[in-house]
């Protein structure tokens, strides 16, 4: 989204200086206001459509590619999240100190794991998950 946005921002701003380059020449060959004809009306048209094509555009992007990051300042804030679908989401959130990660799709928000902060920083999952299946074999054994 950080590279589309500056696009769209350039994509107007030459719309703008064709708009205006079109207003100087019509301002210095037009002396008095025409009637509407088929090329004026079809002019308006075209200008039209492509206003709202433009608008459409901008929906299917921001649908596409979804909202700006968010930064909550409460008591809840958004982690990060991950498209599962078209229409569903896993969004590790942290409340208060503890780190939820939910499912989220159109009418439901569920709960799918509550993340527990382990305090030492020096193991690497791979590490944790060997000690954790070294600890179940041990106790299997016995």
């Amino acid at each position: 989204m950080n590279r589309v946005l500056p696009s769209i921002v350039g994509f107007g701003l030459v719309l703008h200086g064709f708009a205006v380059v079109a207003q100087e020449k019509q301002d210095a060959t037009r002396t008095a206001v025409p009637e509407m004809s088929g090329g004026l009306f079809a002019e308006t048209f075209l200008g039209l459509l492509l206003v709202l094509g433009l608008i459409f555009a901008l929906g299917w992007l921001m649908k596409r590619f979804g909202r700006l990051p968010t930064t909550g300042k409460g008591l809840i804030n958004i982690l990060g999240g991950v498209s599962l679908g078209p229409r569903e989401r896993a969004v590790l959130i942290q409340v208060e100190g503890v780190k939820l990660l939910v499912g989220v799709a159109p009418g439901r928000v569920s709960m799918l794991h509550v993340v527990e902060d382990s305090g030492d920083k020096g193991i690497t999952p791979d590490d944790a998950f060997a000690q954790t299946l070294d600890s179940e074999l041990d106790g299997e054994a016995r």
